[in-house]
């Protein structure tokens, strides 16, 4: 772990910034950083909401593997949410390694004396992952930045990396953890070859203009968490959507005929409030999955202000299901 964040000290950084250009600078090889430093916000505790989901549904694809290494990708200025991570991993997968990668050189040196833990480390990197081959990479808050041209080449150069049968995890939250909302991407197991040569790269760099942008081997999820006592309505989460969809929230895309739809099954629900925003919410999930949506998961994870969603959802929903007031966003 040591020998890989010495060479990750010695990469340079890429120049051009992808939110002007509108795509990362994805420079050839392994000899340079790619992406662009994040602005840096963070506060303890503010992925405890995705954090949980990981712990909560992929321990056991941490445990299927000897040595598991996750990386989390663009920890910010401070390091704790990546000490978080190791702590609630280390939980569930005794044994698993975590890296935390930032592309800025002053946040890893102000990072390493919390690398205390064994299995707990710190190393300059982007989109590249410094070269590691993790089975779990989590990006929270990472592209927000970018343009919505930038997010498939981002995922493409990220997948690519990710050890075969792998996860991404990446998506946005708010300043406090209160509301989330991520996709969970899988790379299918035996993909292998050269970084840039994979199915990834012609996936994903030229269909993020399509209304459907996921011609997808596997079945990604879109998953949606809230503190449900400091929520109105479900709507609300467009805000924190992840970077591939906050500019698709619009009438006749699917992630506006969600939320519509999800609203529409809060309103329904209300009585249920008496019981609690809890057994609101959970009432109003199995509204959804009633109506057709593709919702994963059970009362157990609904319970925790949870839910999940195949994506892109099949099959359509009703066009009854769309004709519900504008969804906020």
């Amino acid at each position: 772990m040591v020998g890989c964040a010495r060479s990750c000290d010695r990469d340079g950084v890429s120049g051009a910034s992808p939110a002007r250009r509108g795509e990362p600078r994805l420079a050839a090889g392994r000899a340079r950083a790619l992406g662009l430093a994040t602005r840096g916000t963070t506060n303890p505790n503010r992925l405890r909401r995705v954090d949980r989901w990981i712990v909560g549904t992929q321990a056991a694809r941490l445990r299927g593997v000897s040595a598991p290494l996750v990386v989390d990708l663009g920890y910010g200025s401070s390091p704790v949410t990546t000490v978080e991570l190791f702590e609630r991993l280390e939980r569930v997968a005794p044994g698993v390694r975590v890296v935390g990668l930032e592309i800025d050189r002053e946040r890893v040196a102000a990072a390493e004396p919390a690398a205390r833990p064994p299995g707990l480390a710190f190393a300059r990197g982007g989109f590249e992952l410094a070269g590691l081959r993790p089975v779990l990479v989590r990006a929270m808050n990472v592209l927000r930045q970018y343009e919505t041209p930038a997010v498939g080449p981002a995922w493409a150069s990220i997948l690519d990396r990710i050890a075969g049968g792998g996860l991404l995890v990446e998506g946005t939250c708010d300043e406090i953890g209160r509301r989330a909302c991520w996709f969970a991407i899988d790379r299918p197991p035996g993909e292998s070859g050269q970084p840039g040569t994979s199915l990834f790269t012609s996936t994903f760099t030229s269909t993020f203009t399509s209304t459907r942008p996921w011609p997808w081997p596997g079945t990604p999820t879109l998953t949606l968490a809230a503190h449900l006592p400091s929520l109105g309505r479900p709507s609300e989460l467009a805000e924190r959507l992840p970077k591939a969809l906050i500019a698709r929230n619009v009438p006749g895309d699917d992630v506006y005929a969600l939320l519509s739809a999800f609203d529409d099954a809060w309103t329904r629900m209300a009585p249920r409030a008496v019981f609690g925003p809890r057994q609101r919410w959970v009432a109003a999930v199995e509204s959804l999955r009633a109506d057709g949506w593709p919702v994963r998961g059970n009362r157990r994870r609904w319970r925790l202000g949870e839910v999940t969603v195949a994506w892109p959802p099949t099959p359509t929903p009703t066009p009854a299901s769309r004709d519900v007031p504008a969804a906020g966003g």
